[in-house]
């Protein structure tokens, strides 16, 4: 199954038989982001996290 990130618009292929493809598939409303951007989104939502709860 192809892929378009939601944040860099780079296409990935991901297995047909991946939970991910299945949930994509069958609920539209549900976005793709790389890896990459995932691991950003995280950093910055930890950083985040971090200085509220101090």
């Amino acid at each position: 199954m192809r892929t378009k990130c939601l944040l860099c618009s780079r296409i990935d292929r991901i297995s047909d038989d991946d939970p991910l493809a299945k949930k994509l598939r069958n609920r539209p409303i549900h976005t793709y982001t790389c890896a990459e951007c995932y691991d950003r989104i995280s950093r910055k939502a930890k950083t985040r996290r971090g200085e509220k709860q101090s």
